[in-house]
C-alpha cells in the first residue's frame, strides 16, 4: 500500500534510436500529410517536404509509392507527363550521377517522376532511356533563334535545349570545367550549362561557347565579368 503523500512513478516508452519504422507508422504519416494538406493526392515532392520519412524506403518498402498510397487509403493521381518533361527528369538524374540513371533511382531525389509515367508512355524503363539518348544525340548543335531575338540580329536563342545541354554536359564529363566538382561525387554540387564568352557581351548560344560550371565557379566568373 502507497502512503500518503507519496508520488507515484509513471512509466514512458522511448523507442530506441535507428529503430526499424513499421508498415502502420509509415501509412499513419502518409494519411496525417494528406489530412494537414487537405488533399487526397500526395506526390513523392510533395512528402517529402512535408512527411516524416524518407519517400524512397515507403516507395522501396510497399513496392512502390502508388502501392503506398492504396495501402493508407489515398488516391493515386496519374498525371499526365510530356516527353520533355519525362526527358527533362531523366537529365537531371543522369547530370545528378555522372551516368546513366537506373531505374530505382527514380525513387530517390533528384527525381520528381516515378517509374509509371515511364511505363505508360514508353512500355519500358529502359525503352525510355533509349527514347531519351535518340533524342539527345540530334544534330542540335545551336540554341533554337526565337522571333524575338533575331530582331536583335542574334543567330541563336538564349537559353540552351534540353539536347544542347545533355551534349554540353556529355562533353565535359557531367563536372565542372574550373574545378572538377561533380554530382557524383558531392551530391551538393550544382552544374550549370553557361556561356564561355557572356551572352550579354554577344556570345552565341552554341556548343562550342558552351561550358560545364558548378555554381561557385559561375558565380565567381559573374563577379569577375561584371
Amino acid at each position: 500500500m502507497v502512503g500518503a503523500g507519496v508520488e507515484l512513478l509513471m512509466f514512458e516508452f522511448a523507442k530506441a534510436k535507428n529503430s526499424p519504422v513499421s508498415d502502420d507508422e509509415m501509412v499513419a504519416d502518409l494519411r496525417k500529410v494528406a489530412a494537414a494538406l487537405g488533399t487526397t493526392k500526395i506526390t513523392q515532392k510533395l512528402y517529402r517536404q512535408h512527411g516524416k520519412f524518407d519517400d524512397s524506403n515507403i516507395g522501396r518498402r510497399f513496392g512502390t509509392w502508388n502501392k503506398a498510397l492504396e495501402i493508407a487509403g489515398l488516391s493515386i493521381s496519374n498525371q499526365q507527363y510530356s516527353d520533355e518533361q519525362l526527358f527533362e527528369n531523366i537529365l537531371s538524374l543522369w547530370q545528378h550521377h555522372g551516368r546513366q540513371p537506373k531505374r530505382a533511382e527514380l525513387a530517390e531525389p533528384p527525381s520528381d517522376i516515378s517509374q509509371g509515367p515511364y511505363n505508360r508512355r514508353f512500355g519500358s524503363w529502359s525503352a525510355a532511356l533509349e527514347q531519351f539518348v535518340d533524342y539527345a544525340n540530334s544534330s542540335e548543335l545551336t540554341a533554337p533563334n526565337p522571333k524575338e531575338e533575331s530582331l536583335n540580329q542574334r543567330k541563336t536563342g538564349r537559353d540552351p535545349s534540353l539536347r544542347l545541354r545533355f551534349k554540353v554536359l556529355s562533353r565535359d564529363n557531367f563536372a565542372c570545367k574550373q574545378c572538377g566538382a561533380s554530382p557524383a561525387k558531392n551530391p551538393e554540387v550544382e552544374l550549370h550549362v553557361d556561356h564561355i564568352l557572356p551572352w550579354s557581351k554577344g556570345g552565341e548560344t552554341t556548343i562550342d561557347n558552351l561550358q560545364t560550371l558548378c555554381s561557385s565557379c559561375n558565380l565567381g566568373k559573374s563577379n569577375l565579368t561584371e
